[in-house]
């Protein structure tokens, strides 16, 4: 797709703060949900500030000619948890939060300096079209079932007997599947048609546009459904806006400081112990090598979408320096590590717009937002078949942009083939390799794998 607007561009301010919402929509729901996952009081507010303080810090390190959005990572879940698990109190916890994205932020300072001086020849002969190209389509494929998962069920939940006492009761939608498809399909075919039909203004919003049509319908089945009591007709969890005025209306119903996890980790100093310390680097550190790649797929699918390479220019040393900092910023308030989202590049490839203003409106309104309790109770509301529909064009731009990188490979050739189809399987196929509390994600084991077959079949020659 065309650019309407390069990364040195600027719209308009209002124009800017409008693409900078559809941004914030794109990524919020995952970043919502990660510290959601952990658990342990972590206020999923507080992760939407950290994202946005760390996708500013990472546009500075990369002179703001890099149209990524940080968000928070799901690669470190499982670290998380060991930070917890480790910790005697849930203060010390939160502390090891933030030690962990220090860990893991150091060791992108340290490939940096190794970047800087060696420079990335040998990174594009290690990961050339056949095996980054995959890889980037390996990071949509591998969130399809999410979203097909998503578009099927609504947010109005209930929980199911245990078939026995030792297993944990199961929350399921009550909607009928057949309904939240519908809102979900409503807001995927306005998606569509905004992006393809639209003109002006409608061809750069398509994702506001759908999630608003998406919303409209839900909300529509919600309220027969709640008047007429009939569960299956219910998709929207109204209880994120009745929260806002139990106790009447206050100050707090409009504006609210989210619960910073950093306020009360530093009273946990005198709490760390040397070994909590080391189990904590080796939750982190090992998962940082792992990000890495995704970090590198990313910024490749970046590149390709706005033709200009971002691994030379600021250079892959400073958006390792500006993702690694930046996550560390991230933790700092949110405590999730954060990382260059494959939403926000795949929103970039869809709406033609590249414009660095726009992340750095859409950091600033993750700032702002997160005191504002009506924007966030929305957000909350939005039923998960209707961000379902949402994600099914964003991962699947998101698996295009990587198979798009091949399409001057020779498949042909079985080198190839082989490199491309061990990726592809391995990747699609779900292959994460778990060492301990390290756990090699699907991604990165295809993109290991890829690596590893294409430095074995380089060299022959084929008639």
């Amino acid at each position: 797709m065309k650019l309407v607007y390069k990364p040195q561009d600027k719209p308009r301010v209002g124009e800017a703060i409008v693409f900078a919402i559809q941004q914030l929509l794109a990524i919020m729901a995952a970043t919502l949900v990660v510290p959601v996952i952990i658990g342990k009081g972590m206020s999923p507010v507080a992760a939407l500030f950290g994202a946005g303080i760390g996708t500013l810090v990472y546009l500075l390190f990369t002179k703001f000619k890099s149209p990524v959005f940080l968000g928070s990572s799901f690669a470190f879940i499982s670290s998380m948890s060991a930070a917890f698990a480790g910790a005697a109190t849930t203060a010390l916890g939160y502390l090891g939060l933030i030690i962990g994205a220090v860990f893991a932020g150091f060791v992108y300072v340290i490939i940096a300096v190794i970047v800087k001086y060696v420079g990335v020849g040998w990174l594009n002969k290690l990961m050339p079209a056949q095996v980054i190209g995959p890889t980037v389509a390996i990071i949509g494929l591998s969130l399809a079932a999410n979203a097909i998962g998503d578009l099927q069920k609504g947010d109005v939940m209930k929980e199911l007997e245990a078939a026995c006492e030792h297993v944990d009761p199961v929350s399921v939608s009550v909607a009928h599947p057949l309904i939240a498809i519908l809102c979900g399909l409503v807001t995927l075919f306005t998606v569509i048609a905004c992006s393809t039909y639209g003109k002006k203004m409608v061809k750069l919003i398509p994702f506001i546009i759908g999630i608003m049509a998406g919303y409209a319908v839900a909300l529509i089945f919600s309220v027969i459904g709640k008047v007429a009591s009939v569960e299956s007709l219910m998709l929207i969890d109204f209880s994120y806006f009745t929260s806002l005025v139990e106790g009447g209306v206050s100050l707090s119903t409009f504006l609210a400081v989210p619960d910073f996890t950093f306020l009360t980790a530093f009273d946990a100093f005198g709490e760390l112990s040397p070994s909590y310390i080391g189990t904590i680097a080796v939750a982190y550190a090992p998962v940082a090598f792992v990000v890495f790649a995704e970090h590198i797929a990313d910024h490749k699918n970046i590149s390709s979408i706005i033709e200009e390479d971002l691994l030379e220019d600021p250079g892959l040393d400073r958006t390792l320096l500006g993702d690694g900092v930046g996550s560390m910023a991230g933790a700092m308030f949110g405590g999730c590590p954060n990382t260059t989202y494959g939403e926000s590049v795949a929103c970039v490839a869809i709406t033609g717009n590249a414009s660095v203003m726009t992340i750095v409106f859409a950091a600033v309104g993750a700032i702002l937002i997160s005191f504002l309790s009506p924007f966030v109770a929305f957000v909350d509301s939005i039923p998960a078949c209707v961000m379902g529909g949402v994600c099914i064009a964003l991962y699947g731009f998101i698996a295009v942009s990587g198979l798009k990188m091949i399409q001057k490979v020779d498949l042909g050739q079985n080198k190839n083939l082989f490199v491309v189809s061990t990726i592809l399987v391995s990747g699609i196929g779900g292959l994460a390799i778990n060492f301990g509390k390290v756990t090699v994600t699907a991604v990165a084991t295809a993109l290991i794998l890829g690596i590893l077959v294409n430095l074995l079949v380089k060299n022959a020659k084929e008639d």
